[in-house]
């Protein structure tokens, strides 16, 4: 908002008050109270009478307040009001469209909380363009989403409103990021009532509450502070592999990166084995792993290892050909 013109305006307004008081005391002798109040019942038109009998210089100072009092007097209220009304126009179109926004939002991620673990979340998934919507009370927390233009509701999280305003019939999976397990628990237990087939990432800041989350309802947990201490550790002992499992998941230098799909039915390699589906001749990638339907993990599957639809494959490759592979397998 532009505030230039009512300041000037505002300038222009006191002097006129200025010169109609100085020109009273000096030409009409009148006190400078008098002066001052015969000045603002000229330029407010109320209608009263006149304190004494004015001269013709007295007249002439009353019609140069008149015609630049009213004038300038109108002009600033009319700033005011413009700047009151299209703040809060602006703010109620604003929301309306953010409505709007996430109202078509699918196959999103919510996120409850924008605290520092939170704020990390959503920056890893804005980074591969994965839609989102924030859930956020905090007056700072909300000014830093406002400032991005990123999609968020100032609502409680912990209640069943906030989430369906988010979308959670519709979304792939939810983040609890709040401090507190407390509201963590809450949050997994709206969550699973509402929709109990949705996935939930709870944060826990103490490792003792992990097993009450997950009996809440949490499809994973995870403890920052345990997951820091480990990296620490494992920093310490084998610094090689920590670079390159950075380097393959942050995408990084050499270009690689660890990339999972889901086979669909009618993927091309669905009843093939590694060797028959040739993705390591074709796409030049590595096959970390295979995730059964049933769970079960095969880590460096073998030639004969077959692909069965529901499977999930991990991969490691160059980010071109994971893409093209991706774009073939699924």
């Amino acid at each position: 908002m532009d505030y230039t013109k009512l300041k000037i305006s505002i300038f222009l307004l006191l002097a006129t008050i200025g010169f109609g008081t100085c020109g009273y005391v000096i030409f009409e002798g009148m006190p400078p109270f008098e002066a001052f109040y015969m000045t603002l019942i000229t330029i407010s038109t109320v209608g009263f009478s006149e304190i004494r009998p004015l001269s013709d210089i007295g007249r002439v100072i009353t019609i140069i307040i008149i015609i630049l009092g009213i004038s300038l007097l109108t002009y600033t209220l009319g700033q005011v009001a413009r700047i009151f009304v299209e703040g809060e126009l602006r703010k109620v179109l604003g929301r309306r469209k953010l409505e709007k926004q996430i109202a078509a939002l699918k196959n999103h991620y919510i996120i409850c909380g924008y605290g520092r673990i939170g704020a990390i979340v959503v920056r890893e998934l804005l980074a591969e363009n994965i839609p989102l919507v924030v859930i956020e009370q905090n007056p700072e927390a909300l000014a830093i989403l406002e400032a991005n233009q990123m999609l968020y509701l100032n609502m409680d999280a912990t209640t069943d409103e906030a989430l369906i305003a988010a979308g959670l019939e519709r979304a792939n999976g939810l983040v609890t990021a709040v401090s507190s397990d407390a509201d963590s628990v809450f949050i997994v237990l709206s969550a699973k009532g509402l929709r109990p087939d949705i996935f939930i990432l709870a944060r826990a800041s103490d490792a003792k509450n992990e097993s009450k989350l997950h009996r809440a309802g949490a499809s994973r947990v995870v403890c920052p502070y345990q997951m820091g201490g480990r990296r620490m550790a494992e920093i310490l002992n084998k610094p090689t592999v920590v670079d390159f499992l950075d380097q393959t998941m942050m995408h990084t230098e050499l270009g690689l990166q660890m990339e999972e799909a889901i086979i669909p039915e009618h993927s091309p390699i669905t009843g093939k084995t590694v060797v028959s589906s040739k993705l390591r001749q074709d796409f030049g990638v590595i096959i970390v792993a295979i995730k059964r339907t049933s769970g079960e993990m095969v880590f460096n599957p073998g030639a004969s290892e077959i692909f069965n639809a529901g499977d999930v494959i991990v991969v490691i490759g160059k980010k071109a050909e994971m893409r093209r592979m991706s774009s073939v397998i699924c």
